[in-house]
């Protein structure tokens, strides 16, 4: 019989306790509880979760609340009222009916958490609207608006510290003007570099990050991607593709962006990369290619959810939802005394 030594090169340690700092692929006994032990790697995955009430592409481009706990609003269907003013609440396995917007809309720009979220500006067929509304869990209040309508905007931040990234004036173009939020009122930031729509935006107020977006229209899309530290925009590390109307959950220096447009109107994305704050890195494929999705997810880049959105082929609206789970390494129980 072969042994474990022939195979590895290696025997299996005895030990009272687990290592501090074991490698990827060591086994060893632990005498003190009698049981085998092995440090291994599983790989990021996506996996399906449950299907929105309502199936609608347009959402708000940037994360509400985390993977259990999202929140989609608003968006778009392809018969009349066309626009949306629902709310669907997510608890990790179903999606439920929430309190409706005052103004019902699409594309607006989303942020916060399920029980403290901010929608703002949007289209509203046929134009476009700065109208700002905070969700307490129950219902939206209207507050005062943005100091420039928009929609296609991508956001960041919470209830109370709000940051609005950019957008379209379509047919007037895309604009790159920033505004910062106080819990009340909206106060203009500085300017983007370049004008955009359709980025991916995540983080805080004060340390902000937009990935990609359209630069002016569709299919001029961008690899670009800007940080804000609260009073100026700064360029980072390219996204590896050029991409618009895709998704970014986590913080400025560790998250994960996933699908998305490349140039053409149906070239749909699955990929999704992890970033680190300096460096992006291939991860899991999505196994549906979504552009305009709404998306939730943790602080870093070990969670996320991607709802809703465009998808190829008929019907064109998702109506599902995936989960995303990143890369990690753990120690495992491989057999019990």
């Amino acid at each position: 019989m072969t042994t474990f030594k022939e195979i590895r090169g290696q025997l299996i340690r005895s030990v009272s306790s687990d290592p501090a700092n074991p490698q990827v692929g060591e086994i060893w006994y632990n005498n003190t509880i009698g049981v085998l032990k092995g440090y291994t790697f599983t790989a990021a995955a996506w996996a399906s979760g449950g299907n929105l009430g309502t199936a609608r592409g347009r959402l708000g481009l940037s994360s509400v609340g985390e993977r259990d706990s999202a929140l989609a609003v608003a968006g778009y269907i392809g018969n009349p009222p066309y626009k949306l003013n629902n709310t669907e609440e997510y608890n990790g396995s179903s999606w439920t009916a929430g309190g409706n917007l005052n103004t019902a809309r699409y594309w607006i720009g989303a942020t916060g958490t399920q029980t403290a979220g901010l929608g703002f500006g949007g289209y509203t067929l046929p134009s476009y609207t700065g109208a700002t509304e905070e969700y307490n869990g129950t219902s939206w209040t209207t507050t005062n608006p943005l100091n420039t309508n928009r929609f296609a905007g991508s956001s960041a931040g919470i209830q109370t510290a709000g940051l609005a990234i950019g957008g379209s004036q379509y047919p007037g173009g895309n604009v790159d003007n920033t505004e910062e939020y106080d819990g009340s009122t909206w106060t203009a930031g500085n300017a983007l570099p370049s004008i955009r729509a359709g980025s991916a935006g995540g983080g805080i107020q004060t340390a902000a990050i937009a990935v990609g977006g359209n630069t002016t229209g569709s299919p001029s899309t961008t690899n670009t991607v800007l940080t804000y530290d609260g009073t100026n925009w700064a360029s980072t590390t390219n996204y590896p593709t050029t991409i618009a109307n895709s998704n970014f959950a986590g913080v400025q220096t560790n998250g994960v962006a996933f699908s998305g447009q490349v140039a053409g109107p149906t070239n749909y994305q699955v990929f999704s990369n992890t970033w680190d704050g300096s460096t992006w890195t291939s991860s899991a494929n999505r196994a549906t290619g979504i552009v305009q999705g709404g998306a939730g997810g943790k602080t870093d880049s070990s969670e996320a959810i991607g709802f809703g959105g465009f998808q190829p082929g008929s019907p064109a609206y998702f109506g599902g939802s995936e989960e995303y789970s990143g890369s990690f390494l753990s120690t495992k129980t491989l057999t019990t005394s």
